[in-house]
Parts: C-alpha cells; sequence; structure tokens
C-alpha cells in the first residue's frame, strides 16, 4: 500500500509546493529574461526543478531500499545543486559540465553503472570492466544535456520527461512479466513516482507557464532519466536491450546529436545556444506553440510505444523495427528541417567566424 501512495504523494507535494518555489525564484533572482532567442516576453521564474527534486526525493526516501536509492539522491541532489546556482548566479558551460560529470560519478561510488552490454548482432554479453566508468558518465552527460537543450516551450521538457519516464516503467513491467528480469519492481516505482511528480509540476508548466524548469529541473529530469535507465534497462540480456534507452529518449538525443554536429560544422561553440531546434524548426512551419508541443509529444509517445514492443518481439523482428524506425526519423527530420541551416544561422555563424579570423 506505502508503494502504491507513493506517486500519489508525489504529485500532491510538487502541486503544493511549486507555488512556493515560484515566489522563492524570484526573492533569490533565479528569473529567466526574454531575448531574442526565446519564445517568452516576460521575466519567468526558473526555478521549477526544486519542485520536483523535492516531490521525487521524499516519496523515494520514505519506501525504496535504502541501498540504490542512496546513490541515486546523492547523484540527484548533486545535480539540482549545480543547476540551482547556474539558475541564480549563472555558471560558464565548462563549470556545469564539470558538475554534472561529479554528478555521474557519484553514481559509479554507489554502484549504478554500466556494467555490461549486449552484442545486438549474436545476443552475447560484453562485460566491460573499467570501460564502464566512462561510458556511464557520458550517458549520463549526453541525456542531462539532451533535455537541457530541448527545454525550449512551455511544458515540453516535462512532457517529453514524463512520457519517457513512463515508457521505462512499462519496458520494466514487460521484462519483470514476461522474462522474469530481477529487479524491475524498484525500477517500475522510480519512473512512476518521477512522472507523477513531472504531472503535479505541469499544472504550472504547461503554456502559458507561470515557472519555467530551470537548469535545475532540465538537468534533474535528464540525470534521473539516465540513472533510472541504467539500474533498470540495462540490465536485460535481450540482444536489443542497448537500444531501448536510445528509442525512449529518442527526440531529445537526436536533437542534441544534430546541434553538435551543425555547430561543430558553422564553428561555433558547442554550448553556444540557436534557433535550430526540433521546437524552432516545427514553429518556423507554422505551428503555434500548443501544437508544437502537442506534436513532439505526439512523436515521443510513438518511440516510448515501439520501445515497448522492442523488448518484446523476436530479436529479428526488433531488427527489422529499429531499421524501419530510423528511416521513419530521418524522412521526418528533413521535411522539419533539420538537416538545413537557416540563413539568420549561417549569416551570424559567417561574422562570428570572420571576427575569430
Amino acid at each position: 500500500m506505502e508503494k502504491l501512495l507513493a506517486p500519489i504523494l508525489a504529485f500532491f507535494i510538487a502541486l503544493l509546493i511549486t507555488p512556493a518555489v515560484r515566489k522563492l525564484a524570484f526573492a533569490w533572482g533565479a528569473v529567466d529574461l526574454p531575448n531574442p532567442r526565446k519564445v517568452h516576453q516576460h521575466v519567468m521564474p526558473r526555478l521549477g526543478g526544486l519542485a520536483i527534486y523535492v516531490a521525487f526525493v521524499i516519496p523515494l526516501l520514505l519506501i525504496m531500499p535504502v541501498g540504490p536509492v542512496f546513490g541515486l539522491v546523492t547523484g540527484v541532489s548533486l545535480i539540482v545543486l549545480t543547476g540551482v546556482i547556474d539558475d541564480i548566479k549563472g555558471l560558464s558551460p565548462w563549470v556545469k559540465l564539470g558538475g554534472q560529470i561529479l554528478a555521474a560519478y557519484s553514481l559509479i561510488l554507489f554502484n549504478i553503472q554500466i556494467g555490461f552490454v549486449t552484442n545486438p548482432f549474436n545476443g552475447h554479453s560484453i562485460v566491460l570492466g573499467w570501460w564502464g566508468i566512462p561510458i556511464t558518465i557520458f550517458w549520463v552527460v549526453a541525456v542531462t544535456n539532451a533535455i537541457n537543450l530541448i527545454d525550449g516551450l512551455d511544458g515540453l521538457a516535462g512532457g517529453v520527461s514524463c512520457i519517457a519516464a513512463l515508457t521505462i516503467a512499462a519496458v520494466g513491467w514487460t521484462q519483470w512479466k514476461f522474462f522474469g528480469v530481477a529487479g524491475q519492481q524498484e525500477i517500475i516505482m522510480l519512473a512512476i513516482i518521477l512522472a507523477a511528480a513531472i504531472v503535479g509540476f505541469l499544472r504550472y508548466n504547461i503554456y502559458p507557464a507561470s515557472i519555467f524548469l530551470g537548469d535545475t529541473g532540465s538537468m534533474l529530469l535528464g540525470f534521473t532519466l539516465s540513472a533510472v535507465s541504467i539500474l533498470g534497462l540495462t540490465k536485460s540480456a535481450a540482444a536489443v536491450s542497448v537500444f531501448i534507452p536510445l528509442v525512449i529518449l529518442g527526440i531529445p538525443l537526436f536533437d542534441v546529436l544534430l546541434a553538435v554536429f551543425r555547430r561543430y560544422h558553422l564553428r561555433k561553440p558547442i554550448f553556444q545556444a540557436d534557433r535550430e531546434h526540433i521546437h524552432h524548426k516545427l514553429m518556423s512551419l507554422g505551428f503555434n506553440h500548443r501544437q508544437t508541443v502537442a506534436v513532439i509529444y505526439g512523436i515521443s509517445f510513438l518511440l516510448g510505444v515501439s520501445a515497448v514492443v522492442l523488448n518484446i518481439v523476436t530479436s529479428d523482428q526488433a531488427m527489422v523495427l529499429l531499421v524501419i524506425l530510423a528511416g521513419l526519423v530521418i524522412i521526418l527530420a528533413g521535411k522539419i528541417g533539420l538537416f538545413s541551416v537557416s540563413k539568420r544561422t549561417s549569416r551570424t555563424a559567417s561574422r562570428s567566424s570572420s571576427q575569430h579570423l
């Protein structure tokens, strides 16, 4: 019964304390000022992730086993501390990256790491040994920044993360019920508690938002999703298990991958913001704020369903589905214009390059 009540508690904590966190953000100066790159046109509080943190951690400590949860809470607390400082004072990208790496390494200290991967071509497990440390850190940092980068519209990062959390819970349930994979009950509960906390916060973050996630929230969500996926999804010996987290987090990971290549191609700093993300492209096609978020929610939902299907079909069927998914993603990305760069961005990059030279 306690476990059934935990998600309800997470939802109501987030729902009730978010207005107080909003006032706290104004008092601490954790506000987001409008500029030409951003969609909002008023000063907005951006400490919303603090509400999700409290709503997620309290039920966790009340009902979950101490071992892995303590490691997760330690890592989450470090990433939230980094985000709070960034939202209030502003941190350089490299300092923020250092905080992310430290938080990721704290997971490893509590044995939350990728220990093996399954070769998708023959189903054999590949033990990573010490390579598991850099691979774990890379995965956590990549997902943390991926969610951070798509946090450009009201409710977008929160909604996509909620869909991802529920998908992780659904995949965990199938692995538990159909394949008897140990430890999945805890993973299901972790994911559902996170989703419930997000839903409580979204009451204030859906367009028109009264508070933003801020780096506190977007990094918290990305970090937690990456950690929970390590605890659960990587334990499966299924041949396609290595692809399942990539499918679940397909939208943010694809967006961050394109951003890295785009900025490298334009000779722009990797951490320099632009208006070329998927939500910017959709809005440039004529979708309004709500429609853009709804489209990305829909794609995330379909990817989530695909991840669940991948987990229960045969390896050969899963490989065929992955090829179809990859093809559809490439076609859709081309239609949206993700492989092209706006003239405005190109001109800005050219000016920056000329000034640099």
